[in-house]
């Protein structure tokens, strides 16, 4: 007895598009999740009526016709929506020596950018102009369309052979990092870091490590789609995921956690959980880290050994450090929304506590904090390493805590004066909550690099989130579970729903 025809282990974005598009498609599915609360990495959480994001703020293209982000694609498969509040700018980025007001706007962003350097406004437009190319070829061809197995090949010439050709121009650029084009166009020093942190935003590596297809989707989904966020926070994605899952059949299963993936004569035949309990399916999907899938949800001998070995030595980027805090909003009428702020221009980017992200999401839903209040987001880089919940555990928290106040400083200088609740994460809080590997927010493949692709040596056995598409974000996991869904049914299936939404 089969219990379903697919299982999906996680219910983070990838798995959660995965999962929902197989529903969809008529398949029997079911989704296990450890957590109390759906989303993963993606989802939200209440304390004291202060609505919190634990992980990401900031979105683009949810609502947008013209948009390629695949959330939008899977949302308008399981017929849900969301309801978004634009703004623009989409930012500020503060660093010791002044301050820059991010648009989404490209002509904006440009004029900010001439304020500071002319000749770097100039070698932006060109940078710009060779990765808007690519993503103008790119939006010809859906992600809705796309597969992870040779199939891809047939799609794209019966389908999309006209759009095709567009990107035989670009074909280098496709497998090219940020930091090839940015060689090749600008040279202004203050111009190059702005490209790196915001590469470094992205992927979690600067210029040179990062794919230009990732720079390209993002800076045409931002000033041609707009950057908004959703009401309701991060939870309002995830909660339009599983309705459209449900509404299709799907099952969500919370506090489910999984114990092992069952494998017999090299093929996957279900999971056990962690209460003994065996579901059967023909089909696994793991939403967990490559990691995690490989050391603790598989039997070493599942896998061949070589294989193993290098999958567990791909790269990761560093946990975090977190401030989510509740504040007095008196006096900050003004207040936007999304900053960054690098505290040390001698030191790299990447360092430690040096570039802090810092979302304030309630100035756009009120609903988010009780009333006269903000909800306040800042996170920075933090190595895993080192961490131990022993007697200097909490001490250590708020030591490494005072960076992120630090830097939410230079945005409400008496911050620490209006905070009426302080939650202060750190790796070991990632890697407990998520159940991720070292806390991590993904891996650090560089530009060059191959991913390990959704599929598995072990029949029946799928992946999804990050670690299988390149980039941490949203855009990218999603992706993941499209094209392993795609992958499990018939190309015709497929077709099907391009034709019923006019893709």
């Amino acid at each position: 007895m089969q219990n379903s025809d697919v299982i999906v282990i996680g219910s983070g974005i990838g798995g959660l598009c995965a999962a929902g598009l197989l529903a969809r498609y008529g398949k029997r599915v079911i989704v296990c999740e450890s957590h109390t609360i759906a989303g993963g990495a993606a989802h939200s959480f209440r304390r004291r009526g202060f609505e919190f994001d634990s992980g990401p703020s900031f979105y683009c293209g949810l609502t947008n016709s013209q948009s390629l982000n695949p959330v939008k694609q899977v949302l308008d498969v399981l017929g849900e929506s969301l309801q978004v509040i634009p703004y623009d700018p989409l930012g500020h980025y503060h660093f010791p020596e002044g301050t820059f007001a991010v648009y989404s706007n490209a002509e904006r962003y440009r004029e900010e950018v001439a304020k500071i350097t002319p000749q770097g406004a100039r070698e932006f437009q060109q940078f710009e102009e060779r990765l808007l190319g690519l993503y103008e070829a790119m939006k010809g061809i859906p992600t809705l369309a796309l597969r992870a197995d040779w199939q891809v090949i047939l799609v794209l010439l019966k389908r999309y052979l006209p759009s095709l050709t567009k990107i035989l121009p670009y074909l280098l650029l496709v497998g090219a990092s940020v930091g090839n084009v940015m060689d090749a166009t600008v040279q202004d020093s203050w111009l190059r870091r702005i490209i790196d942190l915001e590469c470094f935003l992205l992927s979690g590596l600067k210029a040179h490590g990062t794919i230009a297809p990732e720079v390209a989707f993002m800076l045409g989904e931002r000033s041609r789609a707009g950057v908004e966020y959703p009401v309701g926070g991060s939870a309002a994605i995830v909660n339009a995921l599983v309705r459209g899952l449900e509404r299709w059949g799907g099952e969500l299963r919370l506090g489910c956690h999984v114990e092992q993936i069952l494998v017999e004569t090299g093929k996957a035949v279900g999971v056990r959980l962690q209460k003994g309990e065996i579901l059967k399916a023909p089909v696994v999907i793991s939403n967990a880290t490559i990691w995690d899938t490989y050391n603790n949800l598989l039997n070493s001998e599942d896998l061949p050994a070589s294989y193993r070995q290098v999958a567990l030595k791909t790269p990761a980027v560093d946990s975090f450090m977190h401030l989510h805090l509740g504040i007095r909003a008196a006096g900050l009428e003004n207040l936007t929304g999304h900053h960054v702020v690098v505290r040390d221009s001698s030191q790299d980017i990447t360092a430690p506590g040096n570039t802090c992200m810092i979302s304030i999401p309630s100035v756009w839903d009120r609903n988010l904090a009780p009333e006269g209040h903000h909800v306040v987001h800042v996170y920075s880089l933090e190595p895993y390493a080192g961490w131990e919940r022993n007697d200097g555990y909490e001490a250590k928290k708020q030591q490494k805590a005072q960076s992120l106040y630090h830097a939410l400083e230079r945005i409400i200088p008496d911050v620490r004066e209006r905070v009426v609740l302080e939650l202060i994460g750190t790796p070991l809080t990632h890697a407990h909550y998520l159940r991720r590997y070292q806390g991590t927010y993904g891996p650090a493949i560089a530009a060059g690099k191959m991913f390990p692709s959704t599929q598995t040596p072990i029949q029946g056995l799928y992946r999804v989130g990050d670690s299988t598409m390149p980039g941490i974000g949203v855009p990218a996991v999603a992706a993941s579970g499209i094209l392993c869904a795609n992958s499990l049914v018939e190309r015709s299936q497929t077709a099907q729903l391009l034709e019923n939404l006019n893709y």
